[in-house]
């Protein structure tokens, strides 16, 4: 497999296949792909798999992709402004936030993690439920704004506005922390919590997540007289509800 990302903020990455390939995808993320390549619908791991990525705000079906003789290609888009970041896994373990996934190779296996402290599930941003990357190959995430990567050194930490955190090697500890004082908590516009990443490992934080560009787009979205957006469809809709 070879593959090459294409874009700045809003990227596209394109995997070649050989004959016998296959990759895996998030279902509806496919952006284009050659006239060879065939697609089917499949739910990786059963109904327990489906399930389990449904509570990672995934799609209970994959879509899988392998050509027909030949070599051929396909394309991958995220659904928000933002970046991709291949994943290289050599029997290692990723975690990344919900929704992350893009795509993958065959070799790679996604499943779900929990945080394992009670108040990281509640204050950190994430959630209790986080994605799980392993195996041996590249898994592709994709995550609202740019992207800014660290090394953390055993015992490193390094604290994080809430909710923009993309993803760390699993070898990096995930906790909450107070933002400061109850002034500064209350007062200083970064809310009542931090996330606390602790080395070592590779940790990705974004410039923008998802609810900030939501929140950033609200004023200026069509209202109707009964205050909701008059969107019907698309970010406009999604912010109304």
């Amino acid at each position: 497999m070879k593959y090459e990302i294409t874009g700045d903020n809003l990227q596209i990455v394109t995997i070649h296949l050989g004959a016998g390939e296959m990759v895996y995808a998030e279902a509806g993320a496919m952006n284009h792909m050659s006239a060879n390549m065939r697609m089917e619908a499949k739910m990786k791991g059963g109904l327990l798999g489906g399930i389990k990525r449904k509570f990672s705000g995934e799609s209970l079906f994959l879509t899988e992709f392998t050509t027909t003789g030949s070599s051929g290609y396909v394309a991958f888009a995220g659904n928000v402004p933002g970046r991709i970041k291949p994943i290289e896994l050599h029997g290692t373990e990723f975690l990344a936030q919900k929704d992350a996934f893009l795509c993958a190779e065959s070799s790679v296996n996604m499943d779900i993690a929990f945080t394992k402290k009670l108040g990281a599930g509640f204050f950190g941003g994430e959630g209790f439920i986080l994605e799980r990357f392993s195996g041996d190959g590249t898994a592709f995430i994709h995550a609202c704004g740019d992207f800014v990567e660290m090394d953390l050194a055993e015992g490193e930490t390094v604290k994080v506005d809430t909710g923009s955190v993309v993803g760390f090697d699993a070898t990096v500890g995930y906790d909450i922390t107070r933002a400061g004082g109850i002034k500064t908590s209350l007062f200083g516009g970064e809310g009542l919590f931090l996330t606390a990443l602790t080395g070592p490992g590779h940790i990705i934080i974004q410039s923008m997540n998802i609810a900030n560009l939501a929140s950033a787009l609200r004023p200026f979205m069509p209202v109707s007289t009964s205050g909701r957006s008059s969107g019907s469809g698309g970010l406009g809709g999604l912010i109304g509800d």
